[in-house]
């Protein structure tokens, strides 16, 4: 599985913890930025990540900035993602399971490095259930696409 990360100044440091451990399972993982704590916007870093996954780039991408809210807010405006905003195991999982979310958004200031590499392990080996969820996962496109 390819996946595409990005964080902001304030996710970086977490970023390059949660790449480092991705590639160490042995994915492949498309960093989009940025690249140091200097001061950026994250909604751009958040649309190439976005980008990324509706092009078919990658399969899955995980966005970090301090709260994660940010992120989440901004690749949601992407036509086709589906970004989940997880701050424990739980919704991790079952965001892959009934969701099918193709983002995972966490926050570096609230959200421990062990604890976030667990929720990352979840989201990337959680698969979507299908069943009588591929029905509400139509009904979001249906949101966004102006038919709900």
């Amino acid at each position: 599985m390819k996946l595409a990360i990005g964080a902001d100044h304030g996710g970086f440091t977490l970023k390059e913890t949660v790449k480092a451990h991705l590639i160490e399972r042995g994915f492949e993982v498309e960093d989009c930025g940025t690249f140091d704590e200097k001061s950026v916007n994250y909604a751009p870093i958040a649309k190439k990540v976005a980008d990324k996954i509706v092009g078919g780039e990658c399969e899955r991408g995980i966005l970090i900035c301090g709260t994660g809210i940010g992120m989440s807010m901004a690749a949601n405006k992407v036509k086709g993602i589906r970004a989940a905003h997880c701050g424990d195991c739980f919704c991790a999982k079952y965001t892959r399971l009934h969701n099918d979310a193709n983002i995972l958004c966490m926050g570096a200031r609230i959200t421990g490095a062990g604890l976030a590499l667990e929720i990352v392990d979840l989201f990337v080996d959680t698969e979507f259930e299908g069943g009588r969820h591929i029905a509400r996962i139509a009904e979001i496109a249906d949101i966004e696409n102006g038919k709900l």
